[in-house]
C-alpha cells in the first residue's frame, strides 16, 4: 500500500456535524467511532464525542476528522486549507455550491488570471476551501 497524505481536521464539539455535512456535500461513505464505544474515555461527556471519522466517497476523496477530548486544548485556526481542483466543473460546481451553504465567501468561484477558474470560502465550520476548475475558460 503506498503511503497517503489524508486531510485530519480537528474539532471541539462538531466533529459528526461537520462530517455528516460534509458527506451530504461529497456523497459517500462516513464511518464514526466515540470515545465511548473505544472506550477511550472515563469522562461522562465525551463518550458521545467523535474520536475518530473518515468520510470516504465515490470519487476517491477521503477526509477524516475528530472532536478534542476536554483535558486537551481545542484546535484554534489554521495555518491548512483543503484544496478541491480538476477538470470536471459540474462536479467541482457542486461541491462549492454545497459547501457554500453557511459559509463566509473568501473570494468568489470565478475566471482567474491563470485560465481557470477558482474560488475560496470559510465553510460553516470554519474550515477554509480552495476550488479550482482546470481550463474552464477558453
Amino acid at each position: 500500500m503506498p503511503t497517503a497524505l489524508n486531510p485530519y481536521i480537528g474539532f471541539r464539539d462538531e466533529a459528526r456535524q461537520a462530517m455528516e455535512f460534509y458527506r451530504d456535500v461529497f456523497g459517500g461513505d462516513l464511518t464514526l467511532s466515540t470515545f465511548g464505544e473505544m472506550h477511550a474515555s472515563e469522562d461522562l461527556t465525551e463518550q458521545d464525542k467523535v474520536m475518530h471519522s473518515v468520510l470516504v466517497t465515490p470519487h476517491g476523496l477521503l477526509l477524516m476528522a475528530s472532536d478534542t477530548p476536554n483535558g486537551m486544548e481545542a484546535p484554534t485556526g489554521s495555518r491548512i486549507s483543503i484544496s478541491l481542483s480538476g477538470d470536471d466543473g459540474q462536479e467541482l460546481h457542486g461541491y462549492w455550491d454545497g459547501l457554500a451553504d453557511g459559509a463566509t465567501i473568501i473570494a468568489p468561484l470565478t475566471a482567474a488570471p491563470w485560465g481557470d477558474e477558482f474560488g475560496m470560502l470559510s465553510d460553516r465550520f470554519g474550515v477554509t476551501w480552495l476550488v479550482n476548475v482546470t481550463g474552464s475558460r477558453s
